[in-house]
């Protein structure tokens, strides 16, 4: 018999998930923990695959030259395709215009956001870690390990010969021991999935009387982030792969689908990371090389998803609030909203605390998070697959750059 291929397997997990949640909210204790569980065995290795990735993919890259041409070529990708969201939230959300008339006695209190709410400087200084060993235990300091990865692995090939021979064979070693795990995490996701989409439709369920209850409130504002993420999802990255990567965006989407279903149903991107380049290397056929850099880097800075979201949000809490932004205030949230971006975590609602960064930046009362809280679980959802997206789409189009021969490209027939 054929084995069912690992995306159905997931999307047989979502539906039984959604059924269960439905009919049997109250019953959902049954299955919640295999979505801890899963989450629980995901979190276990983002730390140490995203140490050994990144040091392996630096070491074995080898010249500093092709490091560097290799960083610039994946931030350039990263920045562009975060603004290009952006710009496409705030044209949607200014068409759509989703607050004006909103009803403000939806909102409620959202603990924590004013002591969250710190500058972009904060986040850059606080990337250098004071202790490495604290920072490994602390899965949302993500990017002070990356700092730390990238130090390590660029040190590591200015190393004497024989002292570089056995930290590179031990750190690639490391590597393959985290994938194996991975490989066999993966096994469980239908089940996890199942756990964790049974779980959030039953929370909802109870949210506000009933989920039509919101829907009725913020309707147009789920909407309006829906169709932005969706135009840049499906119009601006497979327009990205179609012409600067040559890679058949229909063969890429395939390649990466089961990812994008367990991004969509974790709302972590970071939970997805060892996923995702299991896929892409054995489904795209991205080399080691540049899936280890640009992945790691991709789960903590490049966030399309959140940046679209956080740019919509913020206008239409302003919009809400009956406060007009000119054209220098929407400007300036574009730039906060993509500096933002990069410092969120690749956590579930890690968006939505970063939001207020966003929201004091222009000077917008923080309390209007309120506002959208109720539908922030059902949107994070989105636009984490958007995310996950992104970084699968930009790793396609650097090793295509890189003069590597995919499975996904335009001149190969079949998949």
């Amino acid at each position: 018999m054929k084995k069912i291929a690992l995306h159905w397997q997931i999307l047989i997990g979502l539906a039984i998930g959604i059924w269960f949640g439905y009919f049997f909210p109250g019953d959902v204790r049954y299955v919640s923990w295999m979505g801890t569980v899963f989450l629980t065995a995901l979190k276990m290795i983002i730390i140490p695959i995203l140490l050994t990735s990144i040091m392996s993919g630096i070491i074995n890259i080898g010249n500093p030259a092709g490091l560097g041409r290799l960083g610039i070529k994946t931030l350039g990708y990263y920045l562009m395709t975060s603004l290009l969201a952006i710009i496409t939230g705030l044209i949607m959300v200014n068409l759509l215009q989703p607050g004006i008339g909103a009803d403000l006695g939806f909102s409620k209190e959202v603990e924590g956001l004013a002591a969250a709410s710190g500058n972009f400087g904060d986040t850059l200084i606080h990337i250098i870690p004071e202790n490495i060993f604290r920072v490994f235990t602390d899965n949302n300091a993500m990017l002070s390990v990356i700092f730390f990865a990238i130090l390590a692995g660029l040190f590591t090939t200015r190393l004497d010969e024989r002292y570089f021979r056995v930290i590179s064979l031990g750190v690639n070693a490391g590597f393959e021991l985290m994938m194996k795990i991975t490989q066999f995490i993966i096994r469980f996701t239908p089940l996890g999935v199942l756990g964790i989409i049974a779980t959030v439709v039953a929370e909802n369920m109870g949210e506000s009387g009933a989920l039509a209850g919101v829907a009725q409130r913020l309707g147009l504002y789920m909407i309006t982030v829906i169709s932005a993420l969706a135009i840049h999802a499906l119009i601006t990255l497979p327009l990205l792969l179609w012409f600067i990567g040559r890679i058949n965006p229909l063969r890429h989407f395939r390649a990466v689908s089961a990812a994008l279903l367990t991004a969509f149903s974790t709302s972590s991107s970071s939970a997805t990371l060892p996923l995702t380049l299991n896929v892409l290397e054995n489904k795209a056929g991205v080399s080691n090389k540049v899936s280890s850099f640009v992945l790691p880097l991709g789960a903590t800075v490049n966030m399309d998803g959140t940046a679209l979201y956080e740019c919509v949000a913020a206008m239409f809490i302003a919009q809400a609030y009956g406060i007009h932004l000119g054209f220098a205030e929407q400007m300036l949230v574009v730039f906060t909203a993509l500096l933002a971006s990069i410092g969120a975590a690749g956590i579930p609602m890690a968006g939505l605390v970063m939001m207020s960064v966003v929201l004091t930046a222009v000077g917008l009362p923080l309390e209007g998070v309120g506002l959208i809280i109720a539908v922030d679980r059902i949107l994070d959802m989105f636009r984490t697959s958007v995310n996950v997206w992104s970084d699968s789409s930009g790793a396609g189009i650097i090793a295509r750059t890189e003069g590597e021969q995919l499975l996904t490209q335009r001149n190969v027939l079949k998949l």
